[in-house]
């Protein structure tokens, strides 16, 4: 059995990932270009971040090496954050929160290079069967390959900023963290929403927000990132980097539910891509079972 505190933040972890669910429909109810919805969600959540730190009176110096590299993943945050929304415009969200699924694989592979261990075969086959999951629902959804390639390159954005951040949080605050990483990404996605224009790569998609657009930019901003991201980056003491992407593959499932109930008929897809959510959905619940027993784990989701 799990310890009550480790049950109860694995829910956390489950809640988080289910307002992450909600970020591609978010994508796909604003004007605005992926590139300048990535810039203002940045912005905002830096300004929301450095105010809370400034409130609670954290420390928000670090080292200068550290600095550097979290201005740095910011930079992966916030190419992450283009691929995946431009995904879902070019698709569906479902099928952009589908490939995201392929998250844990990359993690699997890239966490045991950086923490300098051997790949456990566990987490290779429990990514394998994500990703058979996602090959069964593109077996049946090919129309939408574009959007399959930038939801897949998203995702190893993805996995590699969740192991950055895995080991920054050993030493430093989740705040402090969120905060340098969304100065990063607003950087980031400033020059290359500049790079965009002058190119006329925008095709046309504006990069002035209409009034409806700041609610969903500011939801983005504050719920799905000061909040969200600090509490799932505060998390990773308890949990490793691939504990953490494996649940985040349920972003489809739940992402995929809200798309349907928001957009209806739009979003309703062949039965094969529900069956390969289905294998999605396995590989997460399997893997706080297998840990315990493959490892030799007793009462603990906390395996590093």
């Amino acid at each position: 059995m799990f310890s009550p505190t480790a049950l109860r933040s694995y829910l956390h972890l489950h809640f988080l990932v289910l307002i992450w669910g909600f970020t591609a429909i978010v994508g796909l109810m604003v004007t605005i270009s992926p590139v300048a919805l990535v810039f203002y969600r940045t912005l905002f959540a830096a300004i929301g971040l450095g105010a809370i730190i400034f409130f609670k009176k954290k420390q928000f110096k670090a080292d200068s090496r550290d600095i550097i590299r979290m201005l740095a993943v910011g930079f992966i945050l916030s190419a992450h954050w283009m691929l995946f929304f431009a995904s879902a415009r070019v698709s569906t969200a479902s099928v952009c929160l589908a490939g995201m699924a392929t998250t844990s694989l990359w993690t699997s592979l890239i966490e045991p290079l950086v923490n300098k261990r051997s790949v456990r075969p566990l987490e290779v086959g429990l990514g394998i069967l994500a990703f058979a999951g996602l090959y069964v629902v593109f077996k049946f959804e090919f129309d939408h390959a574009l959007g399959l390639m930038l939801a897949l390159a998203s995702a190893l954005l993805a996995a590699m900023f969740t192991v950055a951040n895995s080991r920054f949080v050993q030493r430093i605050d989740a705040y402090v963290i969120t905060c340098y990483e969304m100065i990063g990404a607003t950087v980031f996605s400033l020059f290359f929403l500049g790079i965009f224009e002058w190119q006329g790569w925008s095709n046309g998609e504006p990069y002035i927000p209409v009034a409806k657009d700041w609610i969903w930019i500011l939801f983005l901003a504050f719920v799905c990132t000061v909040y969200a991201s600090t509490m799932a980056t505060q998390l990773m003491k308890q949990f490793s980097a691939y504990l953490i992407n494996l649940t985040i593959n349920l972003e489809p499932v739940y992402g995929i539910a809200l798309a349907f109930f928001f957009f209806g008929e739009k979003e309703r897809m062949t039965t094969e891509f529900y069956m390969g959510t289905l294998l999605i959905l396995l590989a997460v619940l399997l893997y706080p079972l297998l840990i315990n027993t493959v490892l030799g784990k007793k009462g603990t989701l906390t395996e590093k």
